[in-house]
């Protein structure tokens, strides 16, 4: 009788007739085609129920001649709102007065009364065009405008105010309650929204998974305001849980704000997202002041400079000496990557290593790092150290490339260390206390990199099969006059001891810390008072 029935299924009508017979008649056999029927009885209860629900309906059949306000009434208000959406009329009267009338103000199609079901049904097929093209602007799970309407919005404005909002780590809420349940927040969060930001002032849409646009419809309205009722919708949205299945989730967001023509808005306040995160800010408006472009620029340059300089050569290892605090002779060197530039300038971790971490090719440079330590010890004969993180040892990948280099210069491991970063990322400790058998049965010693930083856990020292503990900088650096960090200093010394491992202070710059490291019996120290890191030929 009809095709597309599978796609007629899936819509959502809006039915207007004051007779109520037909309206029952009609309403029932539509019932068995149609997803969901809003029903009016009349001109101005049906306007009410669009404005009401215009997010959800697909479709609109409607009779003309109604109390209170008659059909043609209604659909002239209701195309002022959506001049997209189809309407059919369904008419007593055949005259082309009304049917003129009709077709000026936009209506899509009609069938006159009494109503021929079969082509009631077929003349909703063929106005279905839309509901097609509107499942690219509207989201299926909120019912919410979706990006592809946020930007033909914004390219019909000259000029925007707009907000970007991101739940923080929605990933994790998705893996510990599942999708399904990760649906239901973002439905309640959409519900939140429409709540908090009403659609006379505002246009809310949803743009990815976790991330929706907020848009005023005054553009002239003052920002700050605007800031300051985002900044309300994120301390409820904090402050309330949702619940699902009688669990208590608790949410945070990141909101970016900016103005401008529709383009920059948006861009911008993407951009600020990121920005606020890394200031942990919750809401913040975007300024050309923060220079986020050129920050973008630079890690665009450094991912090409990294890819390119792992194949050119250009990653070395610098190596700092770590001296016996008894006897101030070195007793090793730890290995520090390097960017060496063409014109040999030596650029220090800190300007790529995170970005290098982003990019997926940090694991590159750890066995960059490998090699060059061990180019030290086949050369030079000198013990090394190199870093780990927990990140790299959990890598499958990672883990076998190491294996087979200690395995291939397997005379020279006894001089090779691994410091093991100690920090909350640890979440599998199986996994670490593995690799520190397999690399201690390789020949190579292993130890804990910046223990005290912030992060601490003395019964992680004891359940490891490690040689060496390295105190971090943050304890070392003023421990000459300040007594807190002697205390705790000591206390890990002393500690260390106990337990048989050898202990290492980062950060010795001058003779009054060394004196002090010395006298609480570190083993070793690091640091500019005994040299700064040197590159191989100077080793």
């Amino acid at each position: 009788m009809i095709n597309n029935i599978s796609i007629l299924k899936n819509i959502t009508i809006l039915y207007a007739e004051d007779e109520e017979s037909l309206r029952e008649i009609t309403l029932n056999i539509l019932k068995g085609f149609t997803k969901k029927q809003f029903v009016a009885k009349d001109g101005k209860e049906g306007l009410e129920l669009f404005k009401e629900n215009e997010e959800e309906i697909d479709l609109i059949i409607t009779d003309v001649n109604m109390p209170q306000m008659n059909g043609l009434e209604m659909i002239k208000e209701i195309k002022e709102i959506n001049p997209n959406i189809p309407i059919i009329v369904a008419t007593a009267f055949s005259n082309t007065e009304y049917l003129l009338e009709a077709i000026d103000i936009g209506v899509d199609k009609y069938v006159l009364k009494p109503i021929d079901m079969k082509k009631l049904l077929q003349t909703m097929s063929q106005s279905l065009l839309y509901h097609e093209l509107k499942d690219l602007y509207i989201d299926k799970l909120t019912h919410l405008p979706n990006r592809n309407r946020l930007k033909k919005d914004l390219e019909q404005t000259k000029e925007d105010l707009m907000a970007l909002i991101n739940i923080d780590k929605f990933s994790t809420i998705n893996d510990l309650f599942g999708e399904n349940n990760g649906d239901r927040i973002l439905s309640e969060f959409s519900d939140s929204l429409k709540e908090h930001f009403n659609k006379q002032d505002y246009k809310i849409y949803r743009i990815e998974a976790d991330k929706f646009a907020i848009v005023c419809r005054d553009e002239k309205k003052d920002i700050i305001e605007f800031k300051n009722k985002c900044k309300d919708f994120a301390d409820n949205i904090q402050k309330d849980t949702i619940i699902i299945d009688d669990n208590e989730i608790d949410l945070a967001i990141t909101i970016g704000i900016a103005k401008g023509d529709g383009n920059r808005a948006y861009k911008f306040s993407q951009r600020v997202i990121a920005y606020a995160r890394s200031k942990f800010e919750q809401v913040m408006i975007y300024e050309d002041s923060f220079n986020i472009q050129e920050s973008f620029e630079e890690n665009i340059k450094w991912v090409k400079k990294i890819k390119n300089g792992l194949k050119n050569g250009n990653f070395k290892g610098f190596y700092q000496p770590i001296v016996n605090n008894k006897t101030q002779e070195i007793y090793k060197y730890e290995a520090l990557i390097r960017f060496i530039e063409d014109n040999g300038e030596v650029i220090a971790p800190f300007k790529f290593l995170d970005i290098a971490k982003k990019a997926k090719l940090y694991p590159n440079i750890i066995r960059v790092m490998l090699k060059e330590a061990l180019l030290l010890i086949k050369n030079k004969n000198k013990r090394v150290a190199v870093n780990i993180s927990f990140e790299d040892i959990a890598s499958s990948e990672t883990r076998k490339f190491i294996y087979e280099e200690l395995r291939n210069e397997s005379q020279y491991t006894n001089l090779l260390e691994f410091e093991i970063l100690e920090s909350e990322e640890i979440s599998d400790m199986q996994i670490v206390k593995k690799f520190i058998k397999d690399v201690k049965e390789l020949g190579c010693n292993v130890g804990v990199d910046d223990f005290g930083a912030g992060y601490s856990n003395f019964n992680m020292l004891t359940n490891l099969d490690i040689d060496f503990v390295k105190i971090d900088s943050s304890l070392i650096k003023e421990i000459d006059h300040s007594k807190n960090q002697e205390i705790i200093v000591n206390t890990i010394s002393t500690f260390s001891k106990e337990f048989g491992f050898a202990t290492v202070a980062e950060f010795v710059s001058s003779k009054e810390i060394y004196e002090k490291v010395k006298s609480l019996d570190i083993t070793y120290s690091q640091g500019y008072y005994f040299g700064k890191p040197i590159s191989f030929d100077e080793v």
